[in-house]
């Protein structure tokens, strides 16, 4: 029998991870950090208590068994911990990568109380990382049935959804609007942060389930969503499109030349590949004094994109101070390292015109802080007389994004007062048949909150076409007719042609 573990006979220290050197890194979009070797993913999970009330599985939006593929690890049985992970976890190579760990399950790690948290998301990289050099993948039986189902967007709410309803027998499409699947994942995160091999990785998962993806395809202008519910066949349709649409300040000068979001720098240089013009036919004209405004992590892909792309100087022009900025501290540590220049307690207020139509600069003023607003952070409240000029010659906001009109313009569905699709708890749509989730819900989230809302989802769509989940007990109480519970009744589906 094992010894129990205690927080002074485990390895003190968070296991390091190689990471590209940033003067190197910098001038490249490989990846940054490098992953963890064998030796040090054994020893890294040498540093879990196995707590027996698992405070990392309730703070994981999935609920990952997170001892158990961490056990897995620490008993060399590599596949075993892959098996574990994805019983819940479509992704484990990309949510290893990019989720917020240190906000959520190892925000809540009872070994985060005494030393550093154990570092769940590495471990969760490693394990995936690992099933795709192998080739690894868990397909279960399915059993067909006669069920087609429409998915809208490829990112990971839409591919969550469409692998949960793909086992249960159905036949799915994935309509993409881009010309290549992923969604957020491949326009919104450069490669230094997730190679597209890891996407592709994934993606390939999903078509060995019978996933079937349909790209170039704008859901909207091509055929609406009422057409896929009635003319196309389609029995149930899931919505995972996303916010995508930019904010911009709203300030004088927004039109000028060389003002742009941090959404179309990073779709023009990840999915269009302007970083590789002029092999690819996409350019990306960038300034030699770039200034990106917000704090988040788009803001640092904005900024170390620009860097990688030739900008001599790259600012961050903030209204708040380094505390509150949202991006992950692992996210903002790299940008400093490679050389961008903070500019905290700081907001535009114009965009000055060099007579010709271009940016030339902007006027900012100083904040202070005040009281904390409804997110808690403290209010940013302008310093007065404190204006002054900031030369730069291209500006990329990165403060926030909106949900995509175009489901609004087109379709019937009921939206909220932001623009966002109405859901009730189901995630159920007020088009019947008609499902949403992620992003285009709830508003900018993360990946595996997104890829939680599609999972949620599926569970709704597969009770409306009354596919029984076939993980529940069956009820043997209650009433019964011919010997079944009157609950697990069903019914047969007629379509008049």
């Amino acid at each position: 029998m094992a010894k129990k573990k205690t927080i002074r006979t485990i390895p003190q220290d968070r296991t390091p991870m190689l990471e590209q050197d940033p003067a190197i890194r910098s001038k490249n979009f490989e990846e940054v950090a490098c992953g963890y070797h064998p030796d040090d993913a054994l020893r890294e999970s040498e540093r879990c208590l196995m707590c027996p009330d698992q405070p990392c599985v309730a703070g994981c939006p999935v609920n990952i068994n997170i001892p158990g593929f961490i056990q897995k690890i620490g008993e060399k049985d590599i596949r075993g911990a892959y098996d574990i992970l994805t019983q819940t976890s479509l992704l484990p190579a990309i949510c290893g990568r990019v989720c917020p760990q240190e906000n959520q399950c190892e925000g809540v790690c009872t070994v985060g109380e005494s030393l550093e948290a154990v570092a769940i998301g590495r471990l969760e990289r490693f394990v995936g990382d690992t099933a795709i050099r192998e080739g690894w993948v868990n397909i279960p039986y399915i059993e067909k049935n006669n069920f087609k189902v429409g998915i809208v967007g490829s990112g990971p709410a839409g591919m969550a959804c469409a692998a949960d309803m793909a086992k249960a027998g159905c036949d799915v499409t994935v309509f993409e609007a881009f010309h290549q699947a992923g969604g957020v994942l491949k326009y919104g995160i450069p490669d230094f942060r997730l190679p597209n091999a890891v996407i592709d990785a994934e993606i390939n998962n999903l078509i060995k389930l019978g996933v079937k993806f349909e790209c170039n395809t704008l859901v909207g202008r091509l055929f609406t969503i009422e057409q896929m519910v009635s003319e196309m066949g389609f029995d149930t349709v899931f919505v995972g499109v996303g916010a995508g649409y930019p904010t911009m300040l709203g300030i004088p000068g927004d039109s000028l030349n060389g003002v742009l979001s941090a959404n179309e720098l990073l779709t023009r240089c990840n999915l269009m590949r302007a970083r590789d013009f002029p092999n690819f036919d996409t350019p990306q004209p960038m300034g030699k004094r770039v200034a990106v405004v917000g704090a988040g992590n788009t803001a640092m892909d904005a900024m170390r994109v620009s860097i990688r792309l030739g900008a001599e100087k790259v600012y961050c022009i903030y209204r708040r101070s380094r505390k509150e900025a949202p991006a992950r501290a692992e996210e903002l540590h790299h940008a400093e390292q490679e050389g961008i220049e903070f500019h905290w307690l700081t907001n535009p207020v114009s965009v000055l015109n060099d007579g010709e139509g271009n940016v030339r600069g902007m006027r900012c003023v100083r904040m202070e802080l005040g009281e904390p607003d409804e997110s808690g952070r403290r209010r940013p409240i302008p310093v007065a007389g404190s204006e002054f000029d900031f030369e730069v010659d291209l500006i990329v906001y990165a403060i926030g994004t909106n949900a995509n009109p175009i489901m609004g313009q087109t379709s019937g569905m009921r939206l909220n007062k932001w623009g966002y699709i109405d859901t009730d708890g189901t995630l159920a749509t007020s088009l019947a048949g008609v499902f949403a989730g992620g992003d285009i819900v709830t508003g900018a989230a993360t990946v595996i909150e997104a890829m939680g809302a599609g999972r949620k989802a599926a569970a709704s769509m597969k009770a409306y076409l009354g596919i029984r989940d076939s993980k529940l007990p069956y009820d043997h109480d209650g009433e019964k007719l011919f010997g079944i519970n009157l609950g697990e009744r069903n019914y047969a589906r007629v379509k008049i042609a």
